[in-house]
């Protein structure tokens, strides 16, 4: 006969796989796919081995000026943003995804009935990853006072596809920089497109990192600037 003891010690064990296969069960519920990707990039270094990995998955692309002609480059399909959109990019360059189709592909929630008939009803297509990486607006400030050229370096579209992105991260990945495009490749090399929430929620919390470190250097340099007036 097993001691006390003994018993214990298989009770604990059961115990202790039968949460493991509650959370494994818990993120394989939490798995979202990856189909739909938007691009919008400054610095495009590194970024061919995982547009190669997403690619390689079956991962669509959209994607604008400088960012669309180097996917098409690499030899795959990109959509334009002005085709989803059906505007241009406007003023300089201003306003490129800064539109419905491209902000309620990202916002609109998945589980949300109302939300998903707005976007069959606008045929606004769903977003399930934005891979953004910013103006380098600390390395203009740092080689120019020239303020037209400092100013124009305030990314607009690409923090507010970071910010919608992680906001939306129960359905959506952000990689808000470049320095996070070897996250996401180890994750699609490991398990395909597709991503936990957990995972989700980690890209959004260095998303609002990005954010935050962003706008703080903008304050700064404003700051600086009118202390000096």
């Amino acid at each position: 006969m097993q001691s006390e003891s003994a018993h214990s010690e298989v009770y604990m064990l059961r115990g202790v796989r039968c949460t493991q296969h509650l959370k494994f069960c818990k993120n394989l519920n939490d798995m979202k796919q990856i189909r739909k990707a938007l691009v919008s990039v400054y610095h495009k270094d590194g970024l061919d081995e995982l547009l190669a990995a997403l690619h390689k998955n079956g991962v669509e692309f959209v994607s604008t000026g400088g960012t669309q002609a180097f996917i098409e480059g690499l030899g795959y399909k990109c959509e334009k943003v002005e085709t989803l959109t059906t505007y241009p990019s406007i003023l300089g360059g201003r306003v490129k995804t800064l539109h419905p189709k491209i902000f309620g592909g990202i916002l609109g929630r998945r589980e949300l009935d109302s939300d998903v008939a707005e976007m069959a009803h606008y045929d606004i297509p769903a977003i399930d990853l934005v891979i953004v990486d910013l103006y380098p607006f600390e390395e203009t400030v740092a080689s120019t006072t020239d303020e037209q050229a400092i100013i124009e370096k305030i990314d607009i579209g690409g923090i507010s596809l970071i910010r919608a992105a992680a906001k939306n991260f129960a359905d959506v990945v952000i990689v808000p920089e470049k320095a996070a495009y070897a996250t996401l490749l180890d994750i699609v090399n490991k398990q395909g497109a597709q991503t936990t929430r957990e995972q989700r929620k980690q890209f959004a919390k260095q998303a609002f990192a990005v954010s935050s470190h962003y706008d703080t250097a903008i304050h700064q340099y404003f700051a600086s600037c009118t202390q000096a007036d």
